[in-house]
């Protein structure tokens, strides 16, 4: 009966994995990731983000784990901006995995002349292949009920899946607002993407099944409150056919004045699913981000409120300034 309940556990939560995009509660630390109008959107030369997630080890045999690595880089004059990004996604005793490669680049516009307010179109190309090992997995066909129940896996199990892994094309889009006066005390940003724009079909069924438009509606305003104190609220809404999310989030930041670092820390939350706390530290041309999601969600009664586990890093190489002002849309 356990096996049996674990077995039923796990197709419900493939079929929402097969369903939804993957997410992240560090959702903006990766750019290209978040939104494609943010590749480039940076002050320096060449920025490389690492990312790394992994969850539900309380209840999951194998824990879902996310990896990502991207960089961008603006190209001469600034405007122009290009990027690439690799993302994998791995589920459950399936190994239900998704690797996602793709290229991005995005245009700045100013919109006035003291090239204050801006504008940033972007767009990412690439593909999502899927697959899964069903030798690995046990339906109900393939139970019996000799000495008191079991699987055996010798047993046919008479899914009429077509192929065990796939490979279709995807693209984004995104626009993003920004104030970027560097001597302001606030800096609102507001901006949108859409995922999978071309709508693909993908089945391990041979049914025609569209994967469906995620889309992405985020704002905030950074306000510095003083030369060492600033404060960044923002918030973004997730929506994906049936499935809808909107996670808020306040971030501190500090500056050391004798080290010359910033101490980051704030409170996420994610409607229904997770209270998070994130730390971390920006350092010379390196931020270190590290969150932990408590689980509020149904299941936490199940895993004891324990959630996932992110650790994020960024690069940025560019000539250090000993008063940096930040004028993109995130804090860093």
């Amino acid at each position: 009966m356990k096996k049996l309940l674990y077995t039923t556990g796990f197709i419900l939560v493939m079929t929402s994995v097969l369903g939804q995009d993957f997410h992240l509660s560090q959702y903006d630390a990766a750019p290209i990731n978040f939104n494609p109008a943010m590749t480039g959107l940076f002050k320096g030369d060449i920025r490389v983000h690492g990312h790394y997630r992994t969850q539900w080890s309380a209840i999951a045999t194998k824990p879902f784990q996310t990896g990502l690595i991207s960089a961008d880089m603006p190209l001469k004059g600034k405007k122009l901006s290009v990027g690439i990004q690799v993302a994998n996604f791995r589920a459950g005793a399936g190994n239900y995995n998704v690797f996602a490669p793709q290229l991005a680049a995005a245009y700045d516009f100013k919109l006035d002349k003291n090239n204050y307010h801006h504008i940033s179109f972007g767009v990412s190309l690439g593909g999502i292949q899927k697959s899964v090992d069903m030798n690995k997995l046990t339906f109900g066909d393939q139970f019996s009920p000799i000495n008191g129940g079991s699987f055996d896996k010798n047993l046919p199990n008479n899914e009429s899946t077509s192929a065990n892994s796939y490979f279709i094309f995807d693209s984004n889009a995104g626009l993003i607002y920004y104030y970027g006066k560097e001597s302001s005390r606030v800096n609102p940003f507001v901006g949108v993407s859409v995922r999978h724009l071309n709508q693909p079909k993908e089945s391990f069924f041979s049914q025609d099944n569209k994967l469906p438009m995620h889309m992405w509606f985020h704002g905030g305003v950074k306000v510095n409150i003083n030369e060492r104190i600033s404060l960044l609220p923002k918030a973004i809404y997730m929506h994906q056919k049936k499935a809808s999310e909107i996670t808020t989030t306040v971030h501190l930041q500090y500056y050391l004045k004798k080290s010359d670092a910033y101490l980051i820390f704030g409170p996420t939350y994610r409607n229904k699913d997770a209270a998070i706390i994130e730390g971390g530290l920006k350092y010379g041309k390196f931020t270190y981000l590290l969150s932990y999601d408590i689980n509020t969600s149904s299941l936490k009664n199940v895993t004891n409120s324990r959630g996932g586990l992110e650790l994020s890093i960024t690069w940025i190489n560019r000539k250090l300034d000993p008063n940096p002002v930040k004028t993109c849309p995130r804090m860093f």
